[in-house]
């Protein structure tokens, strides 16, 4: 089984805790993506024609739509997608407790 595997299983399994008596946590990924100015960094060409393919619930569904975009793609080396773990900008924090003192800007 590779990492990636593992991973949402991983994911899958996290989301079913509490033998479906409380509803699964989200665990929000997004993915989007574009065409890149060169293959050795990730910087776009052009903002305005990002492909934001959706919100996802966990990584497991992400890593789908992350596999299925870069496929239809496959023919543009330039053309790159990417999976944003957004429950982890949601909750930074390591212990899953929110910061006491957010940093400025992000109230």
């Amino acid at each position: 089984m590779t990492s990636k595997e593992r991973l949402m299983e991983a994911t899958t399994r996290q989301n079913r805790v509490g033998g479906g008596k409380q509803p699964p946590s989200q665990l929000l990924h997004l993915v989007f993506g574009g065409e890149l100015e060169t293959l050795d960094a990730a910087r776009f060409k052009n903002l305005d024609e990002l492909d934001i393919a959706g919100i996802f619930p966990n990584y497991a569904e992400a890593y789908k739509a992350w596999k299925a975009k870069a496929q239809q793609t496959v023919d543009n080396a330039h053309m790159r997608y990417f999976i944003v773990h957004l429950h982890r900008l949601v909750t930074p924090c390591e212990d899953g407790k929110p910061a006491a003192n957010p940093p400025e800007g992000t109230r």
